[in-house]
């Protein structure tokens, strides 16, 4: 079955304007299936079969001369040189939607795009299916369950959890990672990722994580790179606003999709995640990469912070929407916050005066309300639709 994406309005736009539209994203988020429902009739190649890939490197001008357009050119990250070959078409005749590109690797991608495509190619970030997505097709109600299972559409369609996701990180494995880094024992790399996943939402310490894997500081350092540039992980920064203040200026790990960490976790059912010490970084986790879609599904490179002092006052997310204008978001994973689930946010109020527009707690609760000192507390939903309003 289908399942609309948001992001598929943006994509349509795109391609009414640029003559190149990449699509990016972790591996199974769907951008193949989004581009093909979106262009029916356009031709297809992908660059995933060694003989396609070869002729895209070896003869580029045979293989496009062969192919109509509108062409989908799937898994360009395979031939990146092509991007080349491209330009030099789209040169001759610059007409939007000519080529519509998928890439899984997104620094080598967007390299590739500077150097070549620059001013001729928009940009979209797909991400896995959002709750609010699953819930429009009447898919997923519950969200405990949604952060236990992520949002991959093939878990949506039939998919059984315990088997998807082992063949998706044996898969990750053995082609993102053995490509990119060489990597000769990929059982230190999976330690890697699954250590990676115990953190999510929490201080990246790469001594910690290389202790825990069995590697050096160095050499998590470089592996997390892989992580970021397959979009499995972002580092979300730290939130200066005044830069008087001592503040914590390390980053957070956060793994983009909650249901991949959980399994990488260790985790067998939402029951067992909800009721262990991870429950809260999850939920942070969870409420950062529904807001983080939003924000993508718009086309916004909107960056997503945290603020925490030296003395230990912490906002989880603050959003600066444009120029002195920032919202500060609290996550708790509990039905009913109170005053002393908005402490912190009265401290990042009294530090940011008029700056900050909206503050809010991001709860599981079922109804929306506001707290004595004008905190609003609502659901992933409610809090998306305060912050963007009429703009979705």
């Amino acid at each position: 079955m289908w399942i609309d994406r948001t992001a598929q309005t943006l994509l349509q736009k795109m391609a009414g304007q640029f003559p190149v539209v990449l699509v990016t994203g972790a591996r199974q988020t769907g951008k193949t299936s989004l581009l093909r429902h979106a262009f029916r009739n356009a031709a297809y190649i992908t660059l995933d079969l060694p003989a396609a890939a070869e002729a895209a490197v070896s003869a580029p001008e045979e293989l496009l001369v062969k192919l109509p357009e509108p062409l989908i050119i799937d898994e360009i990250q395979y031939a990146p040189s092509l991007m080349r070959h491209l330009k030099v078409r789209i040169d001759k005749q610059r007409r939007p939607g000519r080529f519509l590109l998928t890439g899984s690797q997104t620094f080598a991608l967007m390299q590739g795009v500077s150097e070549s495509l620059a001013g001729r190619c928009g940009v979209l970030e797909l991400h896995t299916l959002s709750h609010a997505e699953l819930v429009k097709a009447g898919l997923q109600t519950n969200e405990k369950s949604y952060v236990f299972i992520g949002g991959y559409p093939e878990l949506h369609v039939g998919a059984a959890h315990g088997l998807w996701f082992p063949s998706y990180v044996a898969t990750y494995l053995e082609r993102d990672v053995r490509n990119v880094l060489r990597v000769v024992d990929l059982q230190d790399f999976n330690r890697f990722i699954r250590a990676c996943a115990l953190r999510t939402a929490q201080m990246l310490n790469y001594s910690d994580i290389a202790r825990d894997s069995g590697i050096a500081p160095n050499t998590a350092r470089k592996w997390l790179s892989v992580l970021q540039t397959s979009s499995v992980v972002t580092l979300v920064e730290p939130f200066f606003g005044n830069r008087t203040k001592r503040l914590i200026k390390t980053p957070k790990l956060m793994f983009l999709d909650t249901g991949l960490a959980a399994f990488l976790a260790g985790f067998t059912s939402a029951d067992g995640l909800f009721s262990s010490g991870y429950a809260e970084a999850f939920w942070e986790a969870h409420v950062f990469g529904q807001v983080r879609r939003a924000f993508a599904n718009l086309g916004l490179s909107t960056p997503i912070c945290y603020w925490q002092t030296a003395s230990g006052h912490e906002v989880d997310l603050v959003i600066e929407t444009e120029p002195g204008s920032l919202i500060a978001i609290e996550c708790k994973c509990k039905e009913k916050p109170d005053l002393k689930d908005s402490a912190n946010l009265r401290v990042f109020r009294e530090t940011e005066g008029k700056r900050l527009k909206q503050w809010m707690i991001v709860a599981r609760t079922p109804t929306t309300y506001r707290l004595a000192d004008g905190t609003w507390v609502t659901d992933v939903n409610g809090c998306i639709e305060r912050i963007f309003g009429n703009r979705k």
